[in-house]
């Protein structure tokens, strides 16, 4: 390991990108997306909201954020994430508070649109940098970090927006939308102060210098093949895809059900919430760093695994302890596999297109995004209750569990078929 020299922090400058990388999470997904399940109940009741148009209201962002991710990669390459990463903050900011002032569901739809928008020209450069920044065996670790501050923002929900509802009343919503906004103009701020957008900018090699970031998987066909050429790509897009899915039909229709098929007060389906976010601190770090010791197929099965579990146990409306059960299956796996989609980028692609890569592989996963709050809020609207919706999501996680199953290890993705297995 490199001795830093006297007078430089006794880390490198890259753990430093990881904690600015984790505040713009808080404030793109956290604050921009997942405060939303919290927020949607009383929505729903001043606004008189149909679980149909709930479930379109969270489509609208996923779709937004579909249409950022494809061009963010490549516009932040020409202006430099750092100040593509502000600006896009500042659009989150702004729609959020405009969101706050909304009267219907049509202009609801419409900012948290816009607040996808920003949440994907956020996000996408951000985990981009996890490949500039550290190397190969470091990339899950780092990422795992990065990606926990959608916990950290839903523990902050959990317990800011009832406490706001209590003191405001029915439109409390508002003032938590003017309060998210605010903490997300600060974190813009924070966030141009604290990034960098390479290790040279601070005359650094990427953390783990000792290896480079494409040590693992050398050669010029790796490296310059272009991504859109790669068909491990869209396969992990694809695996990518039913994590979109799957994941916001919990994330924005829990608390629905707990509070309006279970009878849960609203604080008490807030401390669910909470806990969901404490627990999801430690997903990513924990299945980043096992996708890094055992392979990135190995920790992909794990977490398709506990989410399967936790769907089912909602779909089948068990007694109450079973609710715990699956809050703490979802939890601690809640943001492991964008961790390790991020890491597997530069693994399969190098470190120079890892964050091309991220956006293609994130825009199949807004399809997904797209697709499974709106379809599981129809379903849930014409059965009267969310449990066929969870049945899809469960089912949808074993789908990927055994598409993952026949992923090819980096190396091997890029070497041709013998003559003798193509021809059988």
């Amino acid at each position: 390991m490199r001795t830093s020299p006297a007078g430089r922090p006794p880390f490198h400058y890259g753990w430093v990108v990881v904690l600015a990388g984790m505040l713009c999470v808080v404030a793109c997904l956290g604050f921009g997306r997942f405060a939303l399940g919290m927020l949607l109940p009383s929505m729903g009741s001043t606004l008189r909201l149909s679980y149909s148009e709930m479930g379109f209201i969270g489509t609208g962002n996923f779709l937004g954020y579909l249409l950022s991710v494809l061009v963010s990669a490549r516009v932040s390459a020409g202006t430099g994430p750092r100040k593509f990463i502000f600006f896009a903050l500042l659009a989150v900011s702004g729609s959020m508070a405009l969101v706050s002032r909304a009267t219907g569901f049509f202009s609801v739809l419409l900012l948290y649109t816009i607040t996808g928008m920003g949440s994907g020209a956020v996000n996408v450069p951000v985990m981009g940098l996890v490949s500039a920044w550290f190397s190969s065996r470091l990339r899950g670790r780092a990422a795992g970090f990065i990606v926990i501050g959608s916990g950290f923002a839903i523990m902050i929900s959990g317990r800011l927006i009832p406490y706001v509802n209590r003191q405001v009343g029915p439109e409390g919503w508002r003032t938590s939308w003017l309060i998210l906004s605010g903490l997300t103009a600060l974190i813009a701020f924070a966030a141009l102060a604290l990034l960098k957008d390479r290790p040279q900018d601070a005359g650094l090699s990427p953390v783990g210098g000792d290896e480079s970031p494409d040590r693992a998987h050398p050669g010029p066909a790796v490296k310059e093949k272009s991504i859109y050429r790669k068909g491990v790509v869209y396969y992990l897009g694809v695996i990518y895809f039913l994590f979109g899915y799957t994941y916001p039909i919990y994330a924005t229709f829990i608390v629905t059900v707990l509070v309006k098929e279970r009878g849960f007060p609203e604080d008490v389906a807030g401390v669910f919430w909470m806990w969901i976010g404490f627990l999801s601190l430690f997903s990513g770090p924990v299945f980043g760093t096992l996708s890094d010791r055992l392979g990135r197929k190995a920790g992909l099965v794990m977490v398709f695994s506990l989410q399967a579990v936790s769907y089912l146990l909602v779909a089948t409306r068990l007694p109450g302890a079973f609710l715990y059960l699956s809050i703490g299956c979802y939890g601690v796996v809640a943001w492991s596999i964008p961790s390790i989609m991020a890491a597997a980028m530069g693994d399969y692609v190098g470190a120079r297109k890892a964050a091309e890569a991220f956006g293609l592989v994130t825009f199949i996963f807004g399809l997904g995004q797209i697709s499974g709050p709106a379809v599981a809020g129809m379903l849930a609207q014409g059965a009267g209750s969310f449990s066929s919706s969870f049945y899809m999501a469960a089912a949808f996680a074993g789908v990927a569990i055994v598409l993952t199953a026949f992923l090819r290890a980096p190396g091997e993705a890029e070497k041709p078929r013998p003559p003798a297995a193509r021809a059988s």
